[in-house]
Parts: structure tokens; sequence; C-alpha cells
């Protein structure tokens, strides 16, 4: 079939096999600049691995250190006639990239939050790998099905104690208005840290050490964000705010767990980019927009994979984490530079629906945004037809 990019808000419902395999190419090519990190991670398990910095993170330890790699991943399959998600292309190019380069890659599809689903990925791992030496935590997802309990949660993207108002950028028309969100009511802040939070890091962690599955001085690290002030009603001091809260919390814990192994765990800090998780937040879409302007034009712009190339090369595995005064590794850096943030926050006060071209990178964020779902890439002819029923070779 022909497949067009159909767009409704900050999702897009269609994906092109071809053009996520391309993209997922284009990943690999950057990691294999870097060459192979001999000191780097050899037997890598992601839990979220389809998308965004988990696809990222599975790139880079497999191209960056020849590392064997499970990915978990809850995607829907293509069909002869319909559309499968950019994640599911993206699992089955990898895979194929992967084996091509005779790398072992197993995926597994389901929901990564079940009991069901760490029992057959663990299986797997024993039986094929013993341990790994790295467990990247990578989900993101609007509810969770508890395990033990059944009950069902469900996250919200709400500040705390008010209501904020603050420009916001419309990614269809390109408007720039205010919007004011409402501030979480009832039980909102621990729904989202049910579902956003540390709990499940840390239970399948637990189920790790149980299985004997870490090898010695194994490392984990699950991801975060902290941004400028402009955002932190939304982000920081809101309700994903908390959950990020309770990630460190897990984080602490999950240290002293792995001493035993000579392990550690660490929460990473990585840049405001366009991922389909950043797309659904109000606000960061302009502050995305302004800072792309500002990093290309000082050239300190990273994608996703140059941030986990940057993270596996330098600091998990570069013996320079250069953690905070908070422990956390921050490859956010570059995006927190004062300068930057100076000149952001300028063209942030600045910034109107009429000089949205001048000051941002307002195509750049709709470029980023449709390659995710492999629209807009050179070399790819989109009015042809192509096979909607790619397979991951590991899943039957």
């Amino acid at each position: 079939m022909i497949v067009a990019p159909k767009i409704r808000g900050f999702i897009c419902t269609t994906a092109h096999p071809d053009g996520c395999a391309q993209h997922v190419a284009e990943q690999i090519a950057v990691v294999k600049r870097g060459g192979i990190n001999p000191a780097g991670p050899k037997r890598v398990l992601v839990i979220g691995s389809s998308t965004g910095y988990g696809l990222s993170s599975r790139i880079a330890a497999a191209f960056g250190s020849e590392a064997a790699t499970i990915g978990v991943f809850f995607e829907k399959p293509g069909e002869p006639d319909r559309c499968g998600t950019a994640g599911w292309y993206n699992s089955a190019a990898f895979e194929k990239q992967a084996h091509a380069a005779g790398l072992y890659a197993k995926s597994f599809n389901g929901d990564a939050y079940s009991d069901a689903i760490k029992q057959q990925v663990i299986a797997t791992l024993k039986a094929d790998l013993g341990q790994v030496d790295c467990v990247i935590y990578s989900l993101a997802s609007p509810r969770r099905t508890h395990p033990t309990t059944g009950e069902v949660y469900k996250s919200v993207l709400k500040p705390i104690g008010q209501t904020y108002t603050a420009k916001n950028l419309n990614t269809t028309t390109g408007e720039v208005s205010d919007i004011s969100i409402e501030p979480a009511q009832g039980d909102d802040v621990e729904q989202t840290i049910a579902v956003m939070g540390g709990e499940d890091w840390e239970m399948w962690i637990d189920a790790l050490i149980a299985a004997d599955a870490l090898a010695p001085g194994v490392q984990t690290v699950s991801y975060s964000y902290i941004g400028p002030e402009v955002t932190w009603p939304i982000y920081k001091n809101g309700t994903i705010g908390r959950a990020k809260e309770d990630l460190e919390r897990t984080q602490a814990a999950l240290d002293k767990k792995l001493a035993a192994l000579s392990g550690k765990a660490w929460v990473s800090v990585n840049k405001a980019l366009v991922t389909q998780a950043s797309s659904a937040i109000p606000v960061v879409p302009l502050y995305i927009s302004l800072l792309y302007k500002v990093m290309k034009d000082d050239g300190t712009h990273e994608d996703t994979i140059e941030q986990m190339d940057r993270l596996f090369r330098d600091r998990l595995f570069g013996g320079d984490p250069q953690p905070d005064e908070a422990g956390r590794i921050r490859v956010d850096d570059w995006e927190m530079a004062p300068a930057i943030q100076k000149l952001v926050g300028e063209r942030w006060q600045e910034v109107n629906t009429e000089n949205l071209k001048d000051l941002a990178d307002f195509k750049g964020y709709q470029t980023s945004f449709l390659r995710l779902f492999g629209f807009g890439l050179e070399d790819i002819d989109y009015s042809e037809e192509t096979d909607t029923a790619v397979s991951v070779p590991s899943i039957q």
C-alpha cells in the first residue's frame, strides 16, 4: 500500500516501514563513525527499546561495542492493508541490521509492566546470554496495570497547586498562543508516580537479581529530564516531576541492592528532543523549537542517537560519568549551558506567531517529528507502494 502521514494532534497514526528502516540505518551510521568502544557493554537488556532514547540506546550498545541485545516493547505489527507502529518497524529494521552484522538481537512484544513478560525475557536471557552487564529502562506509557494488584494507573501531565498559563505552540498550524492547564486533582500525582516513577524499574532489577541474571559490575540507567525554569510548572514541578523524583529514589535503592555485585544504578538527565513522549507535553514543543535554533546555530545540537552514543562512550562506559550534586549523569549539559539558556530565554519572551520562523526552528521540529514515523527521509519514494506487513525476525 501507499503510506502517507496522517497527523492527529501530537501523534501520527501512520508509519512508513522503509522510512523507519532508513532512520534506523542513519542512527547506526552515527554510532559506527565513533568506532568500537572495547570498554562498552557486551550483553544489554533494553526495556522500552522501540523508539526515542530506548531505540538509540540499543543501537549505541550494539553498534558501539558489539553488544548482544534483548529489547522489550509494546507495539502493533503491520498487516498487508494496515500500518504497524513506528516502533514495530524500527525494531524490525534494527534486528535485521544487527543480524547482518553478526550480532545477537532478540525482541519481545508485550506489556513490560507484567510479570509474564518479565519471566519470558529473563528465561531467554538466562538461556542465551547467562547474564547481562547493562540494563536500560526507558519505558514511556500513559498507563500501567500493576502486576500484583491488577489496578490500572493513568498518568497526567499537570501542574501542582495552581493553574499554569504559558506560551504554547500549535505544532499543526504554527500558531503561538497562551495555554492554561488546570492543576492536578485527587490522586493525579499518585497515579502518575505509579506509571512513570521507579517501581517497575525496581521490579525488573529485583527479578533479574533473583534469577542471577546480572553480571558483576552491572550498570543500569533510567532516563529523566529537568529543563529550564520556564517548563518547570508543567514538568519538573508538575506531576511528571514527582514521578521523576520517585525515579531518583529508586536509583538510590537500586545502588544498595547492586552493591553486592559492584554494580551501579544511574539516572541520566537527557536533552529536550522531539520524541513521541515529549510531543505530548504542553509548552515543551515551543521550547524545543527555540532550543533547536540556538543549538544548531551554536553547533552543539544532538539528536537521541548522538546523546546516547555520548552517554555510552564517555559517561557510562568511558570511565568519566561526571555525576552532578544529586548523583545524576547530565548529558543535558550542552542544552543547559548558560549562554544557550540565556538566548533561549530571551527568545521565549519575544516569540509569537509572526516571528516564530525567525526565532525558532519550527521547520526542524516538524521534520524531526515526521522522521519519528519514517516520513521526510531522503532516498525514500513515498509515492511508491510499500510492504506494511514487515516482521521482526525474532518474533514469530
